[in-house]
């Protein structure tokens, strides 16, 4: 550069600022949450805002290991609605919660201990180390959280083990209990061995390629039924059929149902003897079976009803019986081994007959002495192989095969699980199902499939078992009779309890006797009694927090929260886990869903769309993001808002990707949404609205274009927000900064900044609408991208009003902003699509090396029939009737130095096109280069003082 364009360059309006290019996210962000800490912006907006109630209430994660992306994906999405909330003047308090309770807690700090400490340890003292540990937990994960830019009441948030809300728990147990819904009784459950403990339908997960041994086995027949014996059917060498995939039942069979609307063969067998099968089976169990069957004789189910088998190894006769339409002849013989103990299905058909419910498997899995000689095995491990050799020297076996089939597994343990009878406490959801419909129709589901999934799920479960065997937890406050196992629950020592838990916590179970812990009433029989040892399904902790939290019990609820809540949001797996829960506890309560609006998304996968697990290498840490991690060079720190605005860009109705490439992808558009803001700073540096602003009505079309656009935008991130589809708003943002601000109003405008004189109108408008946009753009990408919103704000070269971006509320068009007639916007369309059509003509000049900058070209419009050119010659007529032909020429527009309109064309044009009627020639412009300004003029040097710089540029210096 020579010297006199070093000093020209002084003389250009250049960018100043101190709004960094780089994030420095590291360090700028914890600055700018401690800013926000400072003005109590959050208790501020969400308790002072002059506007309704909004309330998104908190599904508590769970108070244990690292936060994940699923974590980040689910807070930041509630953080986006509640910051949009607030911004609209909306009192959204967000009481942020943790689950406390359950099994992981109680086995992490059983397995800190050593062996012989396990063994001494007292029920008091693991409650008092889980209760430590999972505090211990909801720390690490709470700074996370803050990390991420996520607001809420973090000091004083709702915790499943605050004695404050176990009480409401317990209140919401007795109410049920006093409405008839809680009953015990011995019922076949999902019990976890691993875990010992019964299991609720939410606590099971179903692995893919499970196997189980599945064996056909013949019960001989020894006394026909009424209705065989009056066909002629003989006793001699007959069978009934059976197959099962949990041959270690086999023990506790008490029957075979049939189903009696079924037909059912009787058929002589290859091998000798015959067997009782369903006929629509006969062909497939001949190929399973390797025998030849060859029916007999058909009959329908329900004469086989009254035969009796003898138990192939046991000394047991059973009967044969009419089940339910759960018996079908999709699989298996069509006649179903029968153990009350083991099976939902067997145990309702049990009690049809008055069977007894046998169920010879202890807590850990192990068969006991009722098992007979299998006494001992474990059923999960030994117990299926010494059975099936026993059916073999028996002659009972009649074939066994490994079967593929989906199969219930301890969420938390990942083993298998068993049914097993046990006497347990259960919520009848019979008696409020028909109402948990009814509210399920009430609630707006989003997407609409949550209504299906959830509405399917009620009307199919059985009651609910809420009663666990650990330690960890909320107690059920019951009493049994210590000689009669007579039940003491009622409203009095509900009441009691209670009070007792709101005051001590549910330790006090634990450290008082019982008669510290009955009424007054039965103090002088506490002898009799025995506290019970069971604690509540954590499901029912968490799906009683509408009561614990919202206040859904009082009668004079909290004002400050909606119950019902405005929004419920998390993964679509809560259809079975939380909605669930707190439907049910809410609908047997108050007859009501404790929720208006659920939302739902999906789960985090890797970019090849696989689950992320740490043997596949794939997982992605929100903190590696947000920090970087050990080699920064490989791993840089991106920033909170860098995963913020991840989860702005996905659909997240259904699973959504995250890997290294996709975070590059977004810092690439973070930069970009910066580096547009950062511009526009720099050009505001000298710029004070109140001084210098130029009323709207008097700006050039350009920016009247420009102010409208950002008006449309607002508007469709408005609704963009409103339905929740915050990917819509990141296109919509990409779009606004790279497409109309870059690429078309930013780009024509650097003349008008850089060169005009500082306070000229041509350069003061431009101005005039930058800070219009940019504090728009800085409210818009607030709810997302919460801290780079406030560090535009904080560096606004200009004094404003609000100490904050999130005090100004959500921002607004002026109405006049959209004041265009149809025939500006069209002139403005028409110049776009100009600027696209020559941009691609003068890209081929460059590559060519005829031609370097744009400014270097002189361009011929010749304007024929057609689309394009119709609409271009009343663009035309629009900019010839401007009173700012300064600002509104097409020249600045298309960023050359000189435009012809018709007229002779060029003897050697450099290109030319012809495209929709309009005809482009573009040839070198006439003249030199303006060693200011760039602009090739055939005026330069007609200034002495000044020979290199065109007549504008001198006028601009004031020369």
């Amino acid at each position: 550069m020579s010297a006199s364009e070093t000093s020209y360059k002084d003389t250009l309006n250049l960018l100043k600022t101190d709004f960094s290019m780089r994030a420095n996210s590291r360090q700028r962000e914890p600055e700018l949450q401690g800013f926000w800490a400072e003005l109590n912006l959050y208790n501020r907006l969400s308790r002072e805002n002059p506007g309704p109630v909004f309330t998104l209430h908190d599904g508590p994660p769970y108070a244990n290991g690292a936060l994940h992306v699923g974590h980040a994906l689910n807070k930041t999405l509630k953080d986006i609605i509640n910051k949009v909330q607030l911004m609209q003047g909306k009192k959204a308090r967000y009481i942020p919660g943790w689950d406390c309770h359950g099994l992981p807690i109680e086995l992490k700090v059983l397995q800190s201990l050593k062996a012989e400490e396990r063994r001494e340890l007292k029920p008091l003292e693991l409650r008092r180390k889980a209760h430590a540990y999972a505090e211990q937990q909801v720390e690490g994960q709470r700074q996370g959280f803050r990390r991420w830019g996520i607001w809420g009441e973090w000091d004083t948030p709702y915790l499943t083990l605050q004695k404050r809300y176990e009480a409401a728990q317990i209140d919401v147990f007795g109410r049920m209990v006093l409405a008839g819904h809680i009953y015990r009784g011995l019922k076949p459950v999902h019990w976890s061995p691993s875990s010992r403990t019964a299991l609720a339908e939410a606590e099971l997960e179903y692995p893919d390629g499970h196997t189980s041994p599945s064996v056909f086995v013949a019960f001989p027949v020894e006394q026909l039924s009424s209705a065989l014996a009056e066909a002629g059917v003989s006793c001699e060498g007959l069978a009934v059929a059976i197959w099962t995939t949990t041959p270690w039942t086999l023990p506790a069979n008490l029957a075979v149902a049939v189903n009696g609307r079924l037909d059912y063969s009787i058929c002589q067998s290859s091998s000798g003897g015959q067997l009782i099968v369903a006929s629509d089976l006969v062909e497939s169990l001949s190929q399973q079976l390797e025998l030849k069957l060859e029916p007999l004789q058909q009959v329908k189910g329900e004469a086989l009803e009254g035969l009796t088998y003898r138990h192939p190894l046991l000394e047991r006769s059973n009967p044969v019986v009419i089940g339910g339409d759960y018996i079908t002849t999709e699989a298996g013989t069509g006649l179903v081994h029968t153990a009350p103990g083991h099976g939902v299905d067997d145990f309702n058909t049990g009690r049809k007959y008055d069977l007894p419910v046998l169920c010879p498997v202890d807590e850990g899995g192990w068969l006991t002495e009722e098992a007979g000689p299998f006494a001992g095995l474990n059923v999960l491990k030994d117990a299926n192989t010494a059975i099936i050799s026993a059916l073999q020297e028996a002659k009972a076996l009649l074939a066994e095969e490994r079967y593929e089939h989906r199969y219930p597994y301890d969420w938390r343990t990942k083993k298998p699980t068993i049914f097993r009878a046990t006497e347990q406490w259960f919520a009848s959801v019979e008696g409020f199902r028909e109402s948990a419909l009814s509210a399920i129709d009430s609630v707006e589901w989003l997407p609409a499939s949550g209504r299906n999934r959830i509405e399917g799920m009620v009307r199919d479960r059985g009651d609910w078992c809420i009663s666990r065997q650990r330690t960890w937890g909320v107690p059920i406050p019951v009493f049994y009779h210590r000689t009669s196992g007579e039940v003491l629950l009622n409203a009095d020592t509900l009441q009691h309890i209670q009070a007792l838990i709101a005051e001590h916590g549910a330790d006090i179970w634990w450290e008082r006797d019982e008669a510290d812990l009955l009424p007054t009433a039965y103090r002088d029989e506490a002898d009799q009694w025995r506290k019970g040892t069971d604690t509540m399904d954590v499901w029912f902790d968490s799906g009683s927090s509408w009561a614990g939290v919202l206040g859904g019990l009082e009668a004079e609820a909290d004002t400050s929260l909606n119950y019902p809540a405005d929004l419920y949001l998390e993964g679509s797996d809560q259809h079975r886990g939380w909605f669930q829960s707190s439907l049910l506890t809410s609908v047997a309560v108050n007859g009501k869903a404790p929720y208006k609006r659920v939302l739902t998304h999906g789960f985090t996968l890797d970019e090849k769309g696989r689950k992320m697990s740490k043997s596949l290498g794939n997982v992605v840490d929100p903190a590696v993001i947000v920090e970087g991690g050990k080699n920064q060079k490989q791993e840089p720190p991106y920033g909170a808002d860098v995963l913020r605005l991840w989860v702005s860009s996905v659909d997240y109705s259904a699973d959504v990707p995250l890997g290294p490439g996709i975070v590059k992808q977004l810092a690439d558009v973070y930069r970009k949404v910066r580096n547009t803001a950062r511009y526009l700073l720099g050009n505001l540096h000298d710029f004070d609205p109140s001084r210098d602003a130029v009323p709207l009505a008097d700006l050039p079309l350009l920016d009247r274009w420009m102010l409208q656009r950002t008006a449309k935008i607002l508007e469709e991130v408005s609704g963009d927000f409103e339905r929740y589809e915050f990917y819509r708003f990141f296109q919509t943002l990409q779009n606004f900064c790279v497409v109309d601000l870059s690429n078309v109003y930013l780009d024509i405008a650097k003349d008008r900044l850089y060169v005009s004189a500082a306070d000229s109108f041509r350069r003061r408008s431009c101005q005039t609408v930058m800070a219009l946009v940019l504090e728009r753009l800085a409210g818009m990408i607030a709810p997302v991208l919460s801290h780079m919103a406030e560090d535009i704000w904080q560096h606004l070269p200009y004094s404003v009003e609000e100490a904050s971006v999130f005090l100004r509320g959500w921002p607004q068009a002026d109405a006049s902003w959209s004041g265009l007639s149809s025939a500006e916007s069209e002139a403005i369309d028409a110049a776009v699509q100009l600027r696209a059509l020559l941009n691609r003509q003068l890209e081929s000049c460059r590559s060519n090396g005829d031609l370097g900058a744009s400014l270097e070209a002189a361009v011929q419009l010749e304007l024929g029939s057609g689309p394009l050119a119709d609409a271009l010659q009343r663009a035309l007529e629009q900019l010839q009737a401007s009173p700012h032909p300064e600002v509104d020429n097409l020249a600045d527009w298309l960023l050359i130095s000189q435009l012809q309109l018709g007229g002779q064309p060029p003897e050697s044009p450099l290109a030319e096109i012809t495209e929709e009627g309009v005809t482009l020639r573009i040839s070198k412009a006439a003249g030199e280069k303006c060693a200011r300004c760039w602009h090739y003029e055939t005026d330069i040097g007609s200034n002495a003082a000044h020979p290199e710089i065109c007549g504008r540029c001198v006028a601009a210096i004031g020369a």
